[in-house]
């Protein structure tokens, strides 16, 4: 369809290849929404948060220049942990957005790649973390949850999203000292287990596939966790 988004990916970091260009050039010729994909890897070849928040804007710019994009799909990536949730992640992720929100008009989304499956508090308060983020600084578009670092088959279900949006509407509007302070005390609850992240349930089980409605035991994590969010100064 002529408003789908048409993907074409930046190669780590700040590179390209003939096959993309190739893609771009069928895109740009049939008058198709360009959607720019990058995601820099903290700990790789940019280096620390400072140096990858730098290479995090240049893809953005780069995404238009390079790439005809009509947005760029962000998304800082932990080399260690894959995934866009962590400390290091979100500091460059908000660092970033808020720069190019500041002083360009380029529309910017960003991926969610939580380390816990579905159905489980752990995934919900990652996807929440980045959601606060992002909204915070300024970003247009949403793309999750990829939950389970969005490798596993069937490890995604739109419990995730809603929580995505829900946190999302509660945030917008917030001074960003209190959501510095939301997130200075929501992201150590999930932060130490990175290593242990609890690999949740298929879509299957956590959904009546007939109906696709969610599982009472989803619904009773979900509102647990949102419950969480409440007790840190978030109000749906």
């Amino acid at each position: 369809m002529s408003s789908d988004s048409h993907e074409v990916s930046q190669l780590n970091e700040l590179k390209i290849d003939l096959d993309a260009i190739a893609v771009i050039a069928h895109y740009k010729g049939n008058s198709d929404i360009i959607m720019d994909e990058q995601m820099p890897i903290f700990g790789g070849y940019a280096g620390g948060i400072e140096e990858t928040t730098i290479v995090d804007i240049a893809t953005h710019i780069n995404a238009f220049v390079m790439s005809s994009a009509s947005w760029h799909l962000d998304g800082p990536v932990h080399i260690r942990w894959g995934s866009t949730n962590t400390r290091e992640t979100l500091t460059i992720a908000g660092w970033a957005c808020a720069t190019i929100s500041e002083f360009t008009d380029m529309l910017s989304g960003n991926q969610y790649y939580p380390c816990a499956g579905p159905c489980t508090e752990m995934c919900l308060l990652e996807a929440s973390a980045q959601s606060i983020t992002d909204t915070a600084s300024g970003r247009e578009i949403l793309s999750g949850v990829a939950s389970a670092k969005g490798v596993v088959t069937d490890k995604t279900t739109g419990m995730e999203a809603r929580m995505m949006g829900e946190v999302a509407r509660a945030t917008a509007g917030m001074e960003i000292s209190e959501v510095n302070k939301v997130l200075n005390a929501l992201v150590p609850l999930y932060e130490k287990n990175y290593a242990t992240a609890p690999a949740g349930k298929t879509f299957q089980e956590c959904y009546d596939v007939k109906t696709i409605t969610p599982t009472e035991e989803y619904m009773q994590v979900y509102d647990g966790a949102r419950k969480k969010l409440e007790d840190l100064g978030l109000v749906f």
